[in-house]
C-alpha cells in the first residue's frame, strides 16, 4: 500500500540521513522525498511516499519516533487529508496542435510559464492523478520534459 508520511524534525546536521536510513535499514524504497523549512526556522517538514504493509510501515513509524530529532511523525494514509503535487512541464507541439496543448492546460487549470518559439512551459498543482492525466494527453502532442516535485500533504481542518 501507498504510504504517504510527514516527519516534524529538528533542523539539524544529519537527521535527514538518519530518516532516511530508517527504510534503507529495513529494505523500503523511498518513491518521494520532499524537505522545507516550516514556520519555525529550527524546525523542518520531511514529506515521503513509500510502499509497505501497513504494519511495517507503522513499525518504521515507531522507530522514526524513537530518533531524538523527530519531534512528530504523521501518516497521511489515514484520516482526512489534502495532499498536492506540482509539476512543470515542456511541451513542443507541432504548430497545429499549440490550440490543443493550450486548451489541455485550461482544463486542468495550469499555467503557461513560458513560451518560446517552439515550446511551452506549464505549470500544473494538483493531486497525483490529475498530474499523471494531463501528462498522458500531453504525450502525443510532444510533451518532451517533465519534473515533479513529490506530495505535500497536511491533515484538515484545525
Amino acid at each position: 500500500m501507498r504510504h504517504t508520511l510527514s516527519v516534524l524534525v529538528r533542523n539539524e546536521f544529519g537527521v535527514l540521513s538518519r530518516v532516511v536510513g530508517m527504510f534503507s535499514g529495513r529494505g523500503y524504497n523511498i518513491d518521494c522525498l520532499t524537505v522545507a523549512p516550516t514556520l519555525d526556522p529550527k524546525i523542518s517538514h520531511i514529506t515521503l511516499v513509500t510502499e509497505g504493509e501497513d504494519e511495517i510501515i507503522e513499525q518504521i513509524s515507531k522507530q522514526l519516533h524513537k530518533l531524538i530529532d523527530v519531534i512528530k511523525v504523521t501518516d497521511h494514509t489515514v484520516g482526512t487529508f489534502v495532499d498536492r503535487e506540482m509539476a512543470m512541464l515542456k511541451v513542443a507541439p507541432a504548430p497545429e496542435q499549440r490550440a490543443e496543448v493550450l486548451r489541455i492546460t485550461e482544463i486542468f487549470r495550469g499555467k503557461i510559464v513560458d513560451v518560446g518559439p517552439r515550446s511551452f512551459v506549464i505549470e500544473l498543482t494538483g493531486a497525483r492523478d490529475k498530474i499523471q492525466a494531463a501528462a498522458r494527453l500531453l504525450e502525443p502532442l510532444g510533451l518532451r520534459e517533465m519534473i515533479r516535485t513529490g506530495p505535500l500533504a497536511m491533515l484538515r481542518g484545525a
